[in-house]
C-alpha cells in the first residue's frame, strides 16, 4: 500500500469537510435523508418512532462532528486525562440534552414543525437508558455533563447492561417488577467500536516461575475469557464545541457456540458458554441473596475494572510506546464508590505480569493514579466479598490483594507497634468463619485521595467508618460535595422558568450557575413574583397531569405540593412522611381543620426486590392513599399518590411542580442527597433533618427559608443509648392516635396483620432510624410549612431564594474542586485556533 493511501483518511491529507448546517432547512435535508435513505421508510409510513429515530440520527451527526474535534485536540494538547470508573450512569433521554446543549432548541423545534411534527412528542419516544438506579448513577450523569462543559479530557467508563433497572408496576399496592428492556429497539446515541475490543479473565489457577535472570514472573493460566466489546456514548458540553466519550462494555463469548457439541447435537451445551458471558451484562443489579448472584455482581465490578484499564493501557501503549515513566502524571482514575474497587489490584497485575514493571513501580503507579469516592454512612453498605468466591473466579487478583494487605500491615504495625486491636480493624481481609475481602478498604490503601461528599458526610467518614485510615493519612481525606448539571434539571426540565430568569439576568447561569445569584435582587418585585408564580403555576398542572395519568388521582394545583422521591429505603424515611399523612387523616376526620393548607402528598421510588421492608412501605403507602383519596369526608382537603417507576424523565416533571421538598433521613445517615439540590434549583423550599447536603442548603438559603427539624447526628447517637419509642407514643396523643390507626388494621381491613412488621420496627428500642424519636418535631416543622404557604408572596419569595441560593449545588463547582483538589487536568478547548 502507498504512503499517500495510508494516509489518505489523516485530515491533513484530505478537504476539510464542510460543516453540518445548524439552521433549520438544514436539519430537515438531513431528517429526510436518514428517513428515507438510512431507515427505508416511505411517504406512507406514520409510525411516529421512525420520526424520532430520524431526528436523532440528525442530531447526531452534528455530535459526531464535534466529537472527532474533541479527541483530535486531546491528542494534539497531548495532556493529562481522567477516567470516571462507575457501575451506574443513570443518563435519562438524549434528544432533549443534546438539542439544548448545542444550542439547536429553535431550529430542531422549527424543522420539525415544517414537517407537520412536534419536538417534544418526538422526544418522548425516547426510552430511558437504564443504566442506573438512583443518586450514584444519576450524580454519574451530571459529572460527565459538566467534565464536557468544563472542556476537561475525561472518559467515562460503565456497563452497557441488556436489562435496566427493572420497571416498577403497583399491583394491589404492591410493588411488581418488570425487565426494563431498554435497547429492544436499540440505541440511535450509540456507536459500537469493536476495534477496542478488550479480553477478560475469569476462573483458572496462578502459577510462579522463575526466569534466567532469577526473577520470578506469574502467570494465570486456564482461565475461561470473556470479551469486552465498547459502545461509545457522546457527552457534549453546554455550546462549546466539546464532546466527550462514555464508553460501555457489553459481555461477549470469545467463541459464539462450541462447533463440536453443536455437531455431536448438544444444542443447549453449544451456546452454554455464549449464555454465561453475556449474563455479566445482561441485568443491572442481579439479585445478590444467592451466592450465584453474589458470584455474578463480582464478574460485573471486576469486567468493568479489567475492560477500562485494559482499555487505557492500549491506547497510552499505541501514543506513548511501552514506557511508563511519566503514566501516573498524564493519568488519574476516580472510583466511584466501591464498586469498581478491582481497578487497584487489576492495574497491579496489568502493569506487573503483562508490562514487566517490579511490584514497586507498579505499586507507585497505582497509587498515584487511583482516587476513591465513598458514597455512605451505612457499614452494611461497604462491599464485602467471600475469599473463596475471589479465589474462584479471580485468583490472579486474590494473590495481589494479599501482599496489599501483608505490606500494608506492616506500615501499620510500624506506626502502631502491638496493637493488634487496630491490625484486625484496618485489614483489607476481614477475619471470620468465611474470610471477606473488604473492597471499601481497598480502595483506600489504593488511592492517594478519599473524598467524601458533603462536608458532614466526609466529617462523620473521618470521624467514624474510616478513622484509622485518618489517623494513619490524614493528608488523603478530603471533601467534595455534591451537585446536579442546571443544563438537565434547570434549562431542560423549567424552560418557563428559565426564560423568566433569561429575561432579568442574562442566559449566563445556565453554563456558569453561580450568576443565578442575580435573581435574589428580584425577590422583592411584585411584578417579578406574579411571574414566578404563573412559571411555577403551569409546572403544577404539568405535575398534575402526570399523577392523574399514572396514579388516577387528581391533584388541584392550588393545594401545597409535598413530594418525597428517592430509592425506598429505611434510612430516607418515607415511613415517617406516611405517619404524617396519617396524622393529617386523623386531623380531618376530627375536625381540627381550623387553618387547614389543602395538601397533595406525592411519593416515589423504586424498592430493591429483595428488600422485604421497603416493599411493604410501598403498600402501606398504597393503602393509606386508598384510604384518604377515597373518603368523602376528606375530599380536597389532603390527596395522596405513589407514582410508580420513577425514573429521570418522570423527575424532570416532578421538581419543577414541587413546592416542599421531603428529605427527611435520620440525621448522620444520608451521604449527601441530590435530589434536595434539584428541588431546591427549581424553587421548592425544602422540609429536611441536618443531613447530608441539607446543612449546606440551609447554610446558602438561611434558616428562614428552610423547614428544619428532627435530631442532630450527635443527639441521635445519644438518644440511642436509651431510646423507648413506646414512651414516646405513650407521651404524644397525636403519634398514640396515628400508632392506633395503624396497629388496629384501618389501612388494611381485610389484610389482616400485613402491616405489623412495620408497627413492631417503629416500636423498636433498637429502631436505627429513630422515626418516632423525630415524629414530633416533623409534624411541627410541617404546620410552619402549611402555615407559609398560605401567605402566597412570602411563599414565591422563599421560593425565589432557594432557586438563587443554588448556585453552590452545581456539578460544574463540583468537578471544579474535584480537578483542582484531586484531577489537575487542563481544560482543551478544540474550537481554539493556533
Amino acid at each position: 500500500m502507498h504512503d499517500k493511501e495510508k494516509n489518505i483518511l489523516c485530515p491533513q491529507n484530505i478537504c476539510e469537510l464542510e460543516a453540518l448546517p445548524m439552521d433549520a432547512e438544514g436539519l430537515v435535508k438531513d431528517f429526510a435523508h436518514h428517513y428515507f435513505h438510512h431507515l427505508g421508510r416511505d411517504r406512507f409510513c406514520r409510525n411516529i418512532r421512525y420520526h424520532y429515530q430520524a431526528i436523532a440520527y440528525t442530531i447526531r451527526e452534528r455530535l459526531i462532528e464535534r466529537w472527532n474535534n474533541t479527541r483530535y485536540a486531546y491528542i494534539n494538547a497531548n495532556t493529562k486525562t481522567g477516567y470516571y470508573l462507575s457501575l451506574e450512569f443513570l443518563m435519562g433521554r438524549a434528544l432533549g440534552n443534546a438539542v439544548l446543549n448545542l444550542g439547536l432548541d429553535e431550529p430542531a423545534a422549527e424543522a420539525m414543525q415544517q414537517l407537520g411534527l412536534h419536538l417534544e412528542d418526538l422526544a418522548d419516544q425516547e426510552i430511558d437508558a437504564g443504566l442506573g438506579n438512583g443518586g450514584l448513577g444519576r450524580l454519574a450523569a451530571c459529572f460527565l455533563d459538566s467534565c464536557a462543559t468544563l472542556q476537561l479530557p475525561v472518559m467515562g467508563y460503565g456497563i452497557r447492561y441488556e436489562y435496566g433497572m427493572f420497571r416498577q408496576r403497583i399491583e394491589d399496592g404492591r410493588q411488581v417488577e418488570e425487565p426494563d428492556h431498554w435497547l429492544r429497539d436499540g440505541n440511535p446515541w450509540e456507536m459500537e467500536r469493536p476495534e477496542y475490543t478488550q479480553r477478560v479473565r475469569f476462573g483458572g489457577r496462578c502459577e510462579t516461575r522463575r526466569n534466567d535472570d532469577g526473577t520470578v514472573s506469574f502467570c494465570w493460566l486456564d482461565t475461561h475469557d470473556v470479551f469486552a466489546v465498547p459502545y461509545d456514548l457522546p457527552i457534549p458540553g453546554y455550546r462549546n464545541g466539546t464532546v466527550n466519550t462514555l464508553r460501555l462494555w457489553k459481555a461477549a463469548a470469545t467463541d459464539v457456540f462450541d462447533l463440536e457439541e453443536f455437531n455431536a447435537g448438544s444444542y443447549t451445551e453449544s451456546v452454554a458458554m455464549k449464555n454465561e458471558a453475556e449474563n455479566i451484562t445482561m441485568v443491572l443489579y442481579p439479585n445478590d441473596a444467592s451466592e450465584n448472584g453474589k458470584a455474578l455482581r463480582l464478574r460485573q465490578q471486576y469486567f468493568l475494572a479489567s475492560a477500562s484499564l485494559q482499555d487505557v493501557l492500549q491506547r497510552w501503549i499505541s501514543r506513548q510506546g511501552k514506557t511508563f515513566a511519566h503514566f501516573a502524571e498524564r493519568n488519574c482514575f476516580q472510583l466511584n464508590d466501591t464498586h469498581p474497587s478491582c481497578a487497584v489490584p487489576e492495574l497491579m497485575r496489568l502493569l506487573m505480569d503483562e508490562q514487566g514493571l517490579t511490584w514497586d513501580e507498579a505499586w507507585q503507579i497505582t497509587t498515584r493514579t487511583m482516587a476513591y469516592t465513598n458514597h455512605t454512612l451505612l457499614p452494611e453498605a461497604l462491599e464485602k466479598w467471600s475469599v473463596p468466591l475471589f479465589r474462584q473466579l479471580m485468583p490472579r487478583l486474590l494473590e495481589i490483594i494479599l501482599e496489599i494487605n501483608a505490606r500494608f500491615l506492616g506500615e501499620v504495625a510500624s506506626r502502631w507497634p502491638g496493637d493488634s486491636e487496630r491490625l484486625r480493624n484496618m485489614s483489607i481481609i476481614e477475619e471470620g468463619e468465611v474470610q471477606q475481602v473488604r473492597m471499601a478498604y481497598l480502595a483506600i490503601v489504593g488511592s492517594f485521595s478519599v473524598n467524601g461528599v458533603a462536608a458532614l458526610h466526609s466529617e462523620l467518614l473521618v470521624q467514624g467508618l474510616f478513622r484509622d485510615f485518618y489517623e494513619l493519612w490524614p493528608e488523603k481525606f478530603n471533601n467534595k460535595t455534591n451537585g446536579v448539571t442546571p443544563r438537565r434539571w434547570l434549562a431542560r426540565c423549567n424552560p418557563g422558568l428559565t426564560r423568566l430568569l433569561t429575561a432579568r439576568i442574562g442566559d449566563g447561569f445556565v453554563a456558569d450557575l453561580s450568576k443565578i445569584s442575580e435573581a435574589v435582587r428580584f425577590a422583592d418585585d411584585p411584578e417579578f413574583r406574579r411571574e414566578w408564580h404563573d412559571v411555577k403555576r403551569a409546572n403544577k398542572e404539568r405535575l398534575a397531569a402526570l399523577v392523574q395519568e399514572q396514579c388516577g388521582v387528581t391533584f388541584n394545583p392550588d393545594s401545597l405540593f409535598d413530594v418525597q422521591v428517592k430509592r425506598i429505603h429505611e434510612y430516607k424515611r418515607q415511613l415517617l412522611n406516611v405517619l404524617h399523612v396519617i396524622h393529617l387523616y386523623d386531623r380531618i376526620k376530627r375536625g381540627d381543620t381550623d387553618g387547614w393548607t389543602d395538601r397533595c402528598v406525592l411519593i416515589g421510588g423504586k424498592a430493591a426486590p429483595g428488600y422485604y421492608m421497603a416493599k411493604l412501605i410501598i403498600k402501606l403507602i398504597n393503602n393509606v392513599a386508598r384510604v384518604v383519596n377515597e373518603d368523602p369526608v376528606v375530599g380536597d382537603r389532603l390527596k395522596v399518590a405513589f407514582l410508580p417507576n420513577y425514573r429521570v424523565t418522570a423527575m424532570e416533571v416532578i421538581c419543577p411542580g414541587t413546592d416542599l421538598s421531603e428529605q427527611i433521613s435520620t440525621a448522620g445517615k444520608e451521604a449527601s442527597g441530590t435530589g434536595n439540590m434539584k428541588f431546591m434549583m427549581n424553587g421548592a423550599i425544602t422540609i429536611g433533618t441536618l443531613d447530608g447536603a441539607n446543612i449546606e442548603i440551609r447554610e446558602e438559603v438561611g434558616d428562614e427559608n428552610f423547614f428544619v427539624f428532627g435530631l442532630t447526628a450527635e443527639e441521635v447517637e445519644r438518644e440511642r443509648r436509651n431510646y423507648n419509642p413506646a414512651g414516646i407514643v405513650a407521651a404524644d396523643p397525636d403519634l398514640e392516635r396515628v400508632m392506633q390507626l395503624l396497629t388496629s388494621g384501618h389501612f388494611n381491613m381485610f389484610e389482616k396483620g400485613i402491616f405489623d412488621p412495620i408497627v413492631k420496627a417503629i416500636m423498636s428500642p433498637h429502631d436505627p432510624w429513630m422515626v418516632a424519636a423525630d415524629f414530633r418535631s416533623f409534624v411541627r416543622a410541617q404546620r410552619q410549612a402549611a402555615e407559609a404557604y398560605q401567605d402566597r408572596e412570602a411563599w414565591v419569595r422563599m421560593s425565589i431564594v432557594n432557586s438563587a441560593r443554588s448556585g453552590k449545588f452545581s456539578t460544574d463547582r463540583t468537578i471544579s474542586e474535584y480537578n483542582e483538589g484531586i484531577w489537575h487536568l487542563r481544560p482543551v478547548d478544540p474550537e481554539a485556533k493556533g
